[in-house]
């Protein structure tokens, strides 16, 4: 019998051998007003730097459950891709709260070398929010929603008019904080694993469409 480690990388190879899976993309437009949401506890968001601590990814605490450690690993990996401007939410203290990839065109390159063809290429006014991640310790808090809403419009001021991001259509938490920050369903993205081979499409949503966030 798998125990601990073991049955989520087994889990992880078994997705890999042969799964369907659809993701919901959502876009924002800049153009068109909208009120970021509150969070219940305050904070700025700003780009991260190297004297951040976020110790809040360490694999190695006493007590994580296996998807705790895969989702952190998630995290550090993106850390280490090259990909550029990661933000974070920060509190009062200096504690942080949230963290988010806020993706321009010019990374196209890399967002490709790191994620495959998971992403349509970003046009010029086009940005890409990904790894989102918020610490235990701060869920519950509203805190995704409004920091994703501050981080989206930081795309503003590089000439980028769409934020997208996409979230799969079975996490109804996160496509709800994706509809608060002022996100719209506009693609359906189907991925199909077939003996480690991924094939990736898209299709357009329609107005109409049973693409619905309640």
């Amino acid at each position: 019998m798998f125990t601990g480690r073991v049955r989520r990388m087994w889990r992880a190879v078994t997705y890999r051998l042969y799964s369907n899976s659809t993701s919901v993309g959502l876009r924002r437009d800049l153009r068109a007003p909208h009120a970021a949401p509150a969070a219940k506890r305050p904070f700025q968001v700003r780009p991260i730097t190297s004297a951040d601590q976020l110790a809040w990814l360490n694999v190695n605490e006493q007590g994580l459950s296996d998807e705790q450690v895969y989702a952190r690993l998630a995290q550090v990996r993106l850390l280490g891709s090259g990909i550029e401007t990661c933000h974070l939410a920060v509190e009062a203290d200096g504690t942080p709260c949230y963290m988010q990839w806020l993706i321009l065109s010019n990374e196209n390159d890399r967002v490709r070398a790191f994620f495959g063809n998971l992403y349509p290429p970003l046009a010029p006014d086009e940005a890409l929010l990904e790894g989102a991640y918020t610490p235990e310790a701060a869920r519950g808090q509203g805190i995704m929603a409004a920091a994703m809403a501050q981080i989206a419009e930081r795309a503003d001021q590089y000439g980028a008019r769409w934020v997208v991001t996409f979230v799969d259509e079975g996490n109804t938490a996160s496509l709800k904080g994706c509809a608060r920050a002022g996100f719209v369903p506009y693609l359906r993205r189907t991925e199909h694993f077939r003996m480690f081979w991924r094939f990736v499409s898209f299709t357009a949503v329609l107005a109409g469409s049973p693409v619905t966030i309640i």
